[in-house]
């Protein structure tokens, strides 16, 4: 069995057996996945802050012949957001990326767009908390192409509990990279309307309600 390497985000990660990991991550070439990380939660483990949500690494795995889950060698960090996760605001916007990615993407098809949305988004968030910037330009940005990446976006244009002001800013959405949006006072309220449209959109589609979207409503 040959060792393969994949560049991966990790979205989840669940106890197994006393010491081990289930390790739920979304890679670059193979799509959403799942595999085992032996040893993970010893005291001393060689994974460290690597296998945290949303951690953006590179793993080294090989695959059983029939076996479900993956066997995961080694995951070396690239890019960790344990400061972000611990700020409060920013880990709720996390983990709804994380849901968000779970939910929403077939198993084993690979996705490379959404691979580098995520990336766009994760360091907006990251940088931001630095900077003091807020974090609803990135949550807006993440759900309007997340949805037209779907291919399930409606006309705009004719929605009509999407206001003026949040239509425009979906505009410079689709015709801008996220860092270089037009200046704006970003408050929660801010396009609210539209990212509870596409909310809609996504649950419609995934046929089920994002647990964290309370969560992001509920933010100051």
């Amino acid at each position: 069995m040959a060792t393969r390497q994949t560049e991966a985000i990790i979205l989840r990660t669940y106890p197994l057996k006393e010491a081990d990991k289930i390790v739920s991550f979304f890679s670059r070439d193979m799509g959403k996945a799942r595999g085992v990380a032996r040893g993970a939660r010893k005291p001393k483990s060689s994974y460290g802050a690597s296998l945290e949500t949303m951690s953006h690494v590179r793993l080294q795995y090989f695959e059983r012949e029939n076996a479900e889950l993956l066997s995961i060698d080694s995951c070396e960090l690239i890019q960790s957001h344990f400061e972000s996760m611990q700020d409060y605001e920013r880990g709720v916007a996390l983990a709804y990326f994380a849901e968000v990615t779970a939910e929403m993407l077939p198993d084993r098809e690979p996705q490379d767009a959404f691979f580098r949305l995520l990336l766009v988004v994760l360091e907006e968030i990251r940088v931001g908390r630095v900077s003091g910037r807020a974090i609803w330009p990135a949550i807006t940005y993440f759900d309007l192409w997340v949805v037209r990446l779907g291919g399930f976006l409606p006309d705009l244009a004719t929605a009509r509990e999407v206001s003026a002001e949040s239509k425009a800013i979906a505009g410079e959405m689709m015709r801008n990279p996220l860092v270089s949006l037009p200046s704006r006072e970003w408050q929660r309220k801010t396009a609210q309307d539209l990212r509870r449209f596409l909310a809609r959109q996504m649950e419609t589609q995934a046929e089920r309600t994002f647990k964290t979207r309370p969560m992001l409503d509920q933010l100051d």
